[in-house]
């Protein structure tokens, strides 16, 4: 019996401290260049957390961003349930000798939901449960920097051009209404740093390819929202009313 509550003490304090309430979504990296223009993307995870960015150029340097993102994983020994939403606004401008540098920043604000359920076993036998589901409040600014000159990848016997891109988010995250096991717990908050890089492979001056891989940086200790989490993803973007190269 001693052994067993051992387990379930340990079992609770190992789950706190390596599961966080907040999941950072795919940031939106529209690369606009002009007027009119329209990006959009879908990527996903390897935890299986789908993502989608939207972006339209209000102005030659004016912008608003849609993004949403949604993740539901069961396993035996958690199950993740994950959606968020975002909308903001910038600027953005072209740079450089052929103007083939962007530099983007986004502002905006979201909300999303996080439920988590832990189970804890000893010989295949249940012993343990954590519930754990909570509403979230978000802030956030980026800085998106990214470069059109393109190096080629061959494949097959064909050269695909490259773009890359960084961006650097800083998210506030508020949580509200925040129980575990049904009872209702004290809110948290923190400030992420997520800094996270891009490379895209063109398959056509409309379509490309993105691999995205970053970071999570928390600045506050927390025991529930803290950074647990990354951001490694593949997927698609698509870029239409980008005006003709001259």
């Amino acid at each position: 019996m001693k052994s067993n509550l051992l387990a379930i003490l340990l079992s609770t304090i190992l789950l706190s401290s390596c599961s966080s309430i907040y999941m950072p979504s795919v940031p939106n990296t529209p690369m606009l260049t002009t007027q009119g223009e329209i990006a959009a993307g879908v990527h996903m995870s390897l935890k299986g957390n789908f993502n989608f960015n939207s972006a339209y150029a209000v102005t030659n340097h004016v912008a608003v961003i849609a993004n949403g993102s949604f993740m539901q994983n069961e396993a035996t020994r958690k199950d993740v349930k994950n959606k968020s939403v975002e909308i903001g606004a910038g600027y953005f401008n072209t740079f450089g000798p052929d103007n083939n540098r962007i530099i983007e920043i986004y502002g905006g604000l979201g909300s999303g939901k996080s439920d988590r359920f832990f189970r804890t076993f000893d010989n295949d036998v249940l012993i343990a449960t954590d519930n754990q589901e909570a509403n979230f409040d978000k802030k956030f600014i980026q800085v998106n920097y990214s470069s059109k000159r393109r190096s080629n990848l061959r494949l097959f016997g064909v050269d695909f051009g490259l773009n890359y891109g960084t961006a650097l988010r800083m998210s506030f995250i508020n949580t509200n209404n925040f129980y575990r096991n049904g009872i209702l717990q004290a809110n948290e908050d923190n400030i992420f740093i997520e800094p996270v890089f891009f490379t895209r492979m063109i398959l056509s001056e409309q379509v490309q390819l993105q691999y995205t891989s970053g970071s999570n940086f928390g600045l506050k200790s927390r025991k529930f929202l803290n950074a647990g989490n990354s951001v490694f993803s593949i997927g698609a973007v698509v870029n239409l009313g980008r005006a003709p190269k001259k």
